[in-house]
């Protein structure tokens, strides 16, 4: 599902992302914690470390959902004077820790697997301890398919975190099952070895989830999708030539604010640019979910043919640079002689060296004019 897809769902009337959320997580807790108890009493019976562990990361697994449906009742206050773009960046602090708990999961399992190989103890199953385990695996496959799918529903970060955990538990109790068969038939016991491979595993996706999520908190570049869909609403009206400057910032899931410039003919009136403005912004909100909270104007220049000239001149100049991404927002006035225009540079140049060059090299071929250059940060697709 795309995240504009994911946006629509949650923009449905018929769904309350909030119920849903609270909804699986409740189901997660009470499946967790029923599992546990059964592997828990198996794992004492049978002398297993490994399905021991496994009892504690089913609890682990319902504490999360726990911190998920308290992330998501933080997220989900109202907006007030101290927070007046609404919570919703919470969720994202719950997602952290449910990562974390994912992670610290996978390196305990490392610790207790790497005690086992040192000091081994013989374990010993019975055919109801291993039908109990076959069970757990099917039904944390369940889990997972469904907590994920619901989490990509209404793009919950925790939820999905929480999905994928569980999916990786199921591979944790196939692999101790598989070495429970293996143990009964031949004596030989690989559940320490399989436990730290399995611990591997556990920890790279708890360090994946973790990376994401701070990528949310600290954020990252705007979603390549929504920024072309964006665009593609903005250049279909037919006074725009080019939308620039895009500018998402994001306060929770589906909490997406954004500014953006469009180049418009300077026989526009200002009541004409206003009409415009406050359709664009229906149809991006409409369309996409994002609240368009600020439109800025670039002018080109519709009377004088010498200005098409000059103006072709210096994109040539400006976009021989490689550092040079994009070239945008040019007016020219012959009679004041005063040139202007932004330009996005990559993130390879300091900004400062590149309007030197920029500089030097435009007024080496106009130099009777003033130039105003606005150096643009390469923000989005």
């Amino acid at each position: 599902m795309s995240e504009n897809d994911q946006k629509t769902a949650v923009r449905d009337p018929g769904i309350n992302r909030d119920q849903v959320i609270v909804r699986t997580s409740v189901i997660g807790i009470l499946t967790n914690i029923l599992l546990a108890g059964f592997k828990a009493a198996v794992g004492l019976i049978s002398n297993s470390i490994a399905v021991i562990l496994d009892a504690v990361n089913n609890l682990s697994d319902a504490l999360s959902s726990v911190i998920t449906i308290i992330g998501t009742k933080l997220a989900s206050r109202r907006p007030d004077k101290k927070h007046p773009l609404g919570h919703g960046r919470a969720e994202y602090l719950s997602a952290l820790i449910v990562s974390a708990i994912v992670l610290y999961a996978g390196i305990t399992s490392l610790i207790e697997s790497v005690k086992k190989i040192i000091h081994p103890e013989k374990p010993d199953y019975s055919i109801v301890s291993l039908v109990i385990i076959a069970v757990a695996v099917a039904v944390k496959l369940v889990l997972g398919g469904y907590v994920k799918k619901k989490g990509k529903e209404v793009n919950s970060g925790a939820l999905q975190a929480s999905g994928q955990d569980a999916r990786f538990d199921a591979i944790l109790s196939a692999s101790v099952l598989a070495c429970a068969v293996l143990f009964m038939a031949s004596g030989l016991s690989l559940e320490p070895y399989v436990g730290v491979v399995i611990a591997g595993f556990i920890i790279k996706a708890g360090i994946e989830m973790l990376t994401e999520t701070l990528d949310d908190i600290i954020g990252k570049r705007a979603d390549e999708e929504t920024v072309r869909s964006i665009k593609a609403i903005l250049n279909e009206e037919p006074e725009v030539r080019g939308a620039y400057d895009l500018f998402i910032n994001n306060y929770g899931p589906d909490r997406d604010y954004a500014t953006v410039h469009l180049e418009l003919p300077d026989t526009m009136t200002v009541e004409q640019v206003d009409v415009l403005t406050r359709k664009v912004q229906a149809r991006v909100y409409s369309e996409t979910g994002v609240v368009l909270t600020g439109v800025g104007v670039y002018s080109y220049n519709t009377k004088d043919d010498e200005v098409s000239h000059i103006r072709n001149t210096i994109q040539k100049a400006v976009m021989s640079h490689d550092w040079a991404l994009q070239f945008h927002g040019f007016y020219a006035d012959p009679k004041a002689k005063v040139i202007r225009f932004d330009v996005v540079m990559s993130f390879d140049i300091d900004h400062e060296e590149g309007l030197r060059q920029l500089r030097e090299e435009i007024l080496g071929l106009y130099p009777e004019y003033t130039l105003m250059i606005t150096p643009d940060v390469d923000i989005s697709d």
